[in-house]
């Protein structure tokens, strides 16, 4: 193969001052991603390269850097991604340690890109916010307040605030005034951190809604911390009517236009996706129900408040261009105006009528050829489970596995292989499965080659397992790997240390210090 080409730090840094397209890529795993990272790094772990890569980074001319932190994982993401056509990739020069000694700023956490950008909100536009104590004062004496969580509706069942209503960020303006008709009364909004509480409150302040507007504070975080109880699996939703549609359509241009968001038609759209030199997103930030009844062909389901929350995860080639979709003039226009704050081209797809409409359901994911793989049903697995020597792998979440998985498997993070191979039981045979056995597929060649054994494929995963109503176990037997695939973030879930709260907060409040320090954001508050 031919060697590998470097990049240094003041090169990937002149690139991001400049604009210049670039994909950061850090192949580590989302763990060890979020303790240290350059801001817009995207995390792309080489143990699920196949099934990220093509959509995160459409265009295979798009310059390429990986690194991890001296693991060896970055030299194999690097010769993959050849493979699948990527044509300039490099490798950065001494890893993560080069980035640190050459001076570059190293960022926690995931999402940091929009976490920190919601910081500079708060700061520049000093963003009002209540404290727990004074939004738990308002609900106790009944005032005429309006209290909606800005965080997916997954995420508001998980926990939420006492009477509180479940608004997507890209939702508020659209909706808000349907759930607040009174212009007298107060609207708060919270998530489970700070960003989306920032971001939404800092929407309807931009959008010139006539009610008093602010943020919880520090959201379920800051109520934990200041002793009050939280609700559980609650179904509050949205109204689907959007009441003052014609007026929430006005303000939402309005802030748009503020921004410099381009407009743009179908023929323009089209010249745009037809650039070799340039990567275009087209992204549909409603909601997933609407985008799975109708959606322009070719975009991607990304609703808004998680698009400005998530960015780096849906737009990961830094400096593209993104141009969104929706079917009423407020969505798009309000998470684009954000997103051009943080420094993207981005452009609204307007003109557009029902019949654009058309592609219904989720379209299928594109990704590099699978290898073959000598398939068995569950039956046969279940029966080669009875003979000695039946070593079974899966590859699916550790999430996923410690809530159900197959008796007799053993969890493994694939690009952790050789290492979880010594730790397991001597074997006659692999067996390989994983959700869908999607990924697993990917892993028989690799598992082949390493051990020189026979390797097959559970046809269907653990899904068809599943479906045959075959016995499942739970609980964190047989992890041959750490759990380090997923970052467990402070903010979610009931069980977290007041420490740990405690200590991300503090860590939000001191990144607008960090892009001080950085200098590569690019980003320009309005």
């Amino acid at each position: 193969m031919t060697a590998f080409v470097y990049r240094d730090f003041p090169t990937l840094r002149a690139a991001l001052v400049a604009g210049q397209e670039l994909a950061l890529i850090d192949v580590r795993e989302e763990a060890e991603f979020a303790a240290s990272h350059p801001l817009f790094a995207v995390n792309i772990p080489l143990s699920k390269l196949e099934l990220e890569i093509y959509r995160r980074i459409p265009r295979r001319t798009t310059p390429i850097v990986v690194y991890d932190a001296g693991e060896g994982l970055a030299e194999q993401a690097a010769g993959r991604l050849r493979q699948f056509g990527y044509d300039d990739v490099a490798l950065l020069s001494g890893g993560l340690a080069g980035w640190r000694a050459a001076g570059g700023e190293i960022f926690q956490d995931v999402n940091t890109p929009s976490k920190a950008f919601g910081e500079l909100v708060e700061n520049r536009r000093n963003t009002p916010s209540l404290t727990a104590e004074q939004v738990k004062a308002l609900i106790d004496r009944h005032a005429d307040v309006v209290i909606v969580d800005a965080r997916r509706f997954d995420e508001y069942q998980t926990m939420s605030i006492p009477t509180s209503t479940s608004v997507p960020g890209a939702e508020l303006v659209l909706r808000i005034h349907a759930l607040a008709p009174n212009p007298d009364t107060q609207v708060i909004v919270n998530c489970a951190g700070r960003t989306r509480s920032i971001i939404g409150t800092q929407s309807l302040i931009n959008a010139g809604i006539p009610n008093p507007v602010a943020a919880l504070r520090n959201g379920t975080i800051g109520w934990g911390l200041a002793g009050f109880a939280l609700e559980h699996q609650q179904q509050r939703r949205y109204p689907d009517s959007a009441d003052n549609l014609a007026q929430a359509r006005q303000q939402a241009r309005r802030v748009a236009d503020e921004a410099g968001v381009r407009r743009i038609d179908r023929e323009t759209l089209a010249l745009w996706q037809r650039d070799t030199a340039r990567t275009t997103y087209l992204f549909d930030v409603r909601n997933p129900e609407a985008y799975r009844a109708g959606h322009v062909a070719g975009s991607h389901s990304t609703p808004g408040g998680q698009l400005v929350q998530e960015t780096d995860h849906y737009a990961s080639v830094r400096g593209a261009r993104v141009v969104l979709v929706d079917d009423d003039g407020v969505r798009a226009n309000m998470s684009a105006s954000w997103l051009a704050q943080m420094g993207w081209e981005v452009a609204v797809l307007d003109g557009l009528t029902a019949d654009d409409f058309s592609e219904r359901g989720d379209p299928a994911a594109v990704l590099p050829p699978a290898p073959p793989a000598d398939e068995i049903t569950p039956a046969q697995l279940a029966e080669l489970l009875e003979q000695p020597g039946t070593v079974l792998l899966d590859f699916t979440t550790s999430a996923n596995y410690v809530a159900r998985h197959i008796p007799g498997a053993h969890w493994v993070i694939r690009s952790r292989l050789p290492l979880a191979l010594e730790n397991l039981p001597p074997a006659e045979r692999y067996v390989l499965t994983c959700g869908s056995s999607l990924l697993a597929r990917y892993a028989v060649p690799e598992v082949a080659v390493l051990t020189g054994k026979p390797v097959r494929l559970l046809a269907g995963g653990t899904q068809a397992w599943i479906a045959e109503d075959r016995p499942l176990v739970s609980g964190e037997d047989r992890l041959i790997s750490p759990r380090i695939d997923r970052y467990r973030r402070p903010y979610e879930g009931t069980d977290n240390p007041r420490e740990a709260m405690q200590a991300y907060l503090d860590w939000e409040f001191g990144l607008v210090a960090q892009l001080e320090r950085d200098a590569t954001h690019g980003f320009n508050v309005l």
